[in-house]
């Protein structure tokens, strides 16, 4: 142990004996974050009929009932068809915005760029209200294009900056020489570019992806009826009465996620 913390924690020689106090932070960061989680998880297995941690009996009642529920189920496919519809219009506007101001000579690149990730900069509850008052008048209100649409609003700045922090690593010359070769530019793009950000790509997909499937502040102003999310759904299942359903429900949102996220890490990694 003494000489794992005397040997050098990186290209600059500090040690990771000097580095204690960061892997102090970092694990406190960790447990303040994953708490809510390692509560959530055993509840979801607790056979009362209200929230209980710890748990004074152990069942699948509450997985049972969620699988079971047509209403649930709906609510389900909704936020899935949603999602993914969400990543499938996204990805592609992201990736296209973060090329092309990446490529772009133009001085006002910057300030479209700021422009385009304004939605993340402004609180989701006036986007929210903004979009709801337009739906009304466009007749999209619970509706799955309007979801897609508000939705694609808040997935697609997460797209642009991923894409473009993984055109910094990207040398322009071998697209230049491709493009001297014969190529087009979208078939450079596509055989020279695009197989090298590709990591970036799939990160971005997929948190284009999730961004739709765990939205719920929109989806309150926006959805309803058989069009209802499974977010908003649980918002008001924990509102209207205690439903220890939606402990199952965030369980598995969890594994989702977590699955998502590590398969972009293990498939989107380029090659060396």
């Amino acid at each position: 142990m003494t000489r794992w913390l005397d040997h050098p924690a990186s290209e600059t020689q500090i040690t990771h004996r000097q580095r204690l106090w960061l892997y102090l932070i970092s694990t406190l960061a960790m447990i303040f974050l994953i708490a809510p989680t390692l509560i959530v998880i055993p509840m979801s297995f607790s056979n009362s009929q209200y929230l209980e941690f710890p748990p004074s009996s152990w069942s699948l009642r509450w997985y049972t009932h969620y699988l079971e529920s047509p209403e649930w189920m709906q609510a389900t496919l909704t936020s899935v068809k949603a999602a993914i519809l969400t990543m499938l219009v996204a990805t592609p506007m992201g990736v296209m915005a973060a090329y092309g101001l990446s490529m772009s000579r133009m001085r006002a690149s910057r300030m479209i760029y700021l422009m385009l990730i304004t939605p993340m900069i402004i609180p989701v509850i006036l986007l929210a209200i903004g979009t709801f008052y337009v739906y009304a008048k466009l007749s999209l209100l619970n509706t799955i294009l309007g979801l897609v649409l508000a939705h694609s609003l808040l997935a697609i700045p997460l797209v642009l900056i991923v894409v473009s922090a993984g055109l910094k690593g990207f040398d322009p010359s071998q697209e230049m020489a491709a493009r001297s070769l014969g190529a087009s530019r979208f078939v450079a793009f596509m055989r020279v570019t695009l197989p090298q950000i590709r990591f970036s790509v799939i990160t971005g997909a997929l948190l284009s992806f999730l961004t739709s499937f765990d939205e719920v502040v929109v989806a309150l102003f926006i959805s309803g009826g058989e069009n209802s999310t499974l977010t908003r759904n649980m918002f008001n299942a924990l509102r209207d009465q205690i439903d220890p359903t939606i402990t199952s429900i965030s369980t598995l949102m969890i594994l989702i996620s977590t699955g998502l996220l590590v398969a972009a890490q293990t498939f989107g990694k380029p090659r060396p």
